[in-house]
């Protein structure tokens, strides 16, 4: 039997405010323990939340920027349940009317272009983070994260393979990156998500049982989790064992490659949603909406139309260079300062990205300024150093930040061009090498090639080889 894959992905983003959605508790990451904290977001007697403002513009101005109707009127919701990390015992977000509605994002999978509907958007507060030991009786909890300020972005059920939901969510990532919203640091939980999947025979109107997979925070994992959920289900329903496939909460383990039953999933009415009576319905006007849309910036879709129609990149270099806000940026603005767009492309595409990965830094967090490449691209073309020492330069200046010419100078890397210098050096290979001149007489022309490292060794890799190649050339054939 043939099996089609349902899925719909639940987005979580960490907006970029400077204080918590309902106190003036910093949002900072990575602070100590329980460090960021107050009454108000611990939910203590007494206290009573005020709606952060900037957090309705973020949310108003990511859903523009995924295509959304922006509603006039929404309302906060009390959320009910019981979990260590939420210490209200409730959590504030939306229920009946968000913020946001009918929106869609564009991908494309294997050449094929496909748009996922988007459901809502929901502003909410988030819940504090667990931390495990298995090698202690008991959990640690951090509170700081509890109240800062999340949107949820929900899809239909548009995706039928793992790989259009891992698309889809590269897409939204790369969206708010652009709109400034989020700096959507997976690794540092700004965007997780949690994917709902069901599978059922080809052909088959009805949905069968979804199963939620909860809190993936990186591209590579949503895949695996998916790709095992997916055949966990169909080999059930394939050996007659369907009603095992009930609705339900699972998480991934990602280091045993499989997922494991959490709870039986709940209802609208389990959570028992009722207003928040300390929240005034929140009023978004057509006047806002309208400020919010002149401050978006150009979007990835938009900017990759830029860069093909400006640059004559690649569909491949594009795609790469625009998929991070930060990586677009550095390399226009190489260009900018002067280089060869082209040129400026293969650096960044390939020595770039590669020390970023080697170092497990995010784009933007290098000490090499656009300016720097661009300058040292120039002592490249213009021959004061070869591609080869390029390179090398590249590798300290990522380092330590120095300019490409004090790396030049303190290491004496400049190459050598003067004819008197490398006639010299030219002469006194061919002197050591006869074998090899009398094979390029006998018409055997990869003696050149010899003859040329041979030169390239004497030098350190110093020599013009284009100006050392001539020279060596004529003396050959003199």
């Amino acid at each position: 039997m043939k099996w089609e894959t349902v899925i719909g992905l639940e987005v979580h983003v960490e907006l970029d405010t400077k204080t918590k959605i309902f106190c003036n508790c910093p949002t900072t990451f990575g602070a100590a323990p329980n460090r960021h904290t107050c009454p108000v977001c611990m939910g203590l007697p007494g206290t009573l939340p005020t709606l952060n403002k900037a957090v309705v513009d973020m949310a108003v101005k990511a859903g523009l920027a995924l295509g959304c109707r922006v509603e006039g009127l929404s309302k906060m919701d009390r959320k009910n349940y019981f979990y260590p990390d939420l210490p209200k015992a409730y959590q504030i977000s939306q229920y009946d009317l968000p913020i946001c509605t009918e929106g869609a994002v564009n991908i494309e999978v294997d050449g094929n272009k496909k748009t996922i509907r988007i459901h809502r958007i929901h502003i909410e507060e988030d819940a504090g983070k667990l931390l495990h030991d298995e090698y202690e009786p008991f959990s640690y909890i951090d509170y700081n994260r509890v109240g800062v300020p999340l949107i949820e972005i929900v899809s239909e059920a548009d995706m039928r393979s793992p790989k259009e939901a891992v698309d889809y969510l590269r897409a939204v990532r790369a969206i708010l990156q652009y709109a400034g919203v989020s700096d959507c640091r997976m690794e540092q939980g700004s965007l997780r998500c949690d994917g709902n999947i069901s599978v059922r025979p080809m052909g088959q109107e009805a949905l069968n049982a979804k199963v939620e997979l909860k809190n993936i925070n990186s591209f590579k994992e949503l895949q695996k989790a998916l790709e095992k959920e997916e055949k966990r289900q169909i080999e059930l329903y394939s050996f007659g064992q369907g009603d095992q496939v009930v609705q339900e909460t699972r998480r991934w383990d990602a280091a045993k490659g499989r997922t494991i039953s959490m709870r039986s999933k709940e209802d609208a009415h389990d959570y028992r949603y009722f207003p928040e009576p300390d929240l005034k319905p929140i009023v978004v006007r057509d006047e806002q909406i309208s400020m919010i849309l002149k401050t978006l910036p150009e979007l990835p879709a938009a900017k990759a139309l830029r860069f093909k129609e400006v640059y004559a990149l690649t569909e491949k270099e594009i795609e790469v260079l625009t998929a991070e806000k930060a990586l677009s940026h550095f390399y226009e603005e190489t260009v900018k300062a002067g280089a060869d767009a082209k040129i400026s492309a293969n650096w960044v595409l390939g020595d770039l990205l590669r020390y970023l990965k080697e170092k497990e830094m995010e784009p933007g967090e290098q000490q090499v300024a656009p300016s720097q490449l661009a300058t040292l691209i120039g002592l490249v073309e213009a021959g004061t150093i070869s591609g080869t020492v390029g390179k090398e330069v590249f590798a300290v200046m990522f380092d330590t930040g120095k300019d490409p010419e004090v790396i030049v100078e303190e290491k004496g890397l400049k190459q050598i061009s003067g004819t008197d210098e490398l006639q010299y050096i030219i002469e006194k290979v061919l002197k050591e090498n006869p074998a090899s001149v009398e094979d390029y007489h006998a018409g055997k022309k990869q003696a050149v090639g010899y003859l040329m490292g041979q030169v390239m060794k004497a030098t350190g890799g110093q020599a013009n080889p284009r100006i050392a190649k001539e020279m060596l050339e004529e003396k050959l054939k003199a």
